[in-house]
């Protein structure tokens, strides 16, 4: 286990990034835009993708798993770029590895009362997020403190479409809308993204509140502030990488050709990646 108070510990350590398949990729762009010189491990658990619907027990394993692996690749922090397991597991994790940097990502809630005029905020998650005590307490507090309203949304098969590179097709518009149009209907003037898959279809979201929405409806995403989060414990660290070029790194447990579509298509990038056992 890395000890942070061991000088030998290099800022040219790499970074670990993992979720259940691709949507974590909307927070290694940001990542790679405010640390450009780090080195990034992106692991993809395409097989067991999504895990909005698996038992909090098998997600809190597959997160300890492939923590596990990444820290054997000599990550020097660890971004569980998945709202689902940050609500599941983000505690084991901690407690696994205390002296490891470990960010999590949760649905916007803050930011999002802080921007809406109506009071009213929708919640865009899966059942398990939103079932979780985590955001329970999330929402209780920040509801209360801030007098907002919060609509929580649970978008059964969104995640899927974005696992399949249905960005804009009709199926998921049909989808979302079904998702959003109560949401706007019962007040909501912003929209909170509260799974890392969300992001890649926010321009088919901007679609469709635009036809339904009879005012402006601000959306909220949080891949910024987990990598200002990871950058500011880099650095209260002494670990964060200050020159060269940051490479990237690509590990699923599904198909290599299906992670490298991704990275190329969503992110315009060609890094190397190699398949992992799913035991592993």
């Amino acid at each position: 286990m890395p000890d942070f108070s061991d000088t030998s510990i290099s800022p040219d350590a790499p970074i670990g990034v993992f979720d259940s398949g691709i949507g974590g990729l909307s927070i290694l762009k940001h990542i790679r835009a405010i640390l450009p010189h780090e080195d990034l491990l992106y692991f993809a658990d395409s097989s067991f993708a999504p895990y909005g619907g698996r038992p909090e027990e098998e997600i809190v394993a597959r997160s300890l798993a492939i923590a596990a692996f990444l820290v054997e690749h000599r990550a020097k922090a660890l971004v569980v770029a998945c709202n689902t397991a940050t609500a599941a597991a983000i505690k084991a994790l901690r407690a696994r590895y205390p002296s490891l940097p470990v960010v999590g990502v949760e649905p916007g809630l803050k930011p999002a009362a802080a921007l809406t005029r109506s009071r009213t905020v929708g919640v865009l998650a899966t059942k398990r997020t939103l079932s979780s005590e985590k955001f329970r307490l999330l929402h209780q507090q920040i509801g209360a403190a801030a007098d907002v309203r919060f609509l929580p949304q649970p978008c059964i098969g969104l995640a899927d479409q974005v696992e399949k590179g249905e960005l804009q097709s009709a199926a998921t518009a049909e989808l979302l809308h079904g998702y959003i149009a109560p949401l706007i209907v019962q007040g909501a003037d912003t929209l909170v993204l509260g799974c890392t898959h969300y992001p890649f279809v926010q321009p088919l979201i901007e679609k469709i509140i635009a036809r339904i929405a009879s005012a402006p409806v601000a959306i909220v995403d949080t891949g910024e502030p987990v990598a200002r989060q990871l950058k500011r414990l880099l650095s209260e660290r002494n670990l964060e990488r200050i020159e060269g070029t940051g490479t990237i790194s690509g590990f699923t447990t599904g198909g290599e050709s299906a992670l490298e579509d991704a990275f190329s298509r969503l992110l315009g990038i060609h890094p190397e990646v190699m398949r992992v056992a799913a035991g592993n």
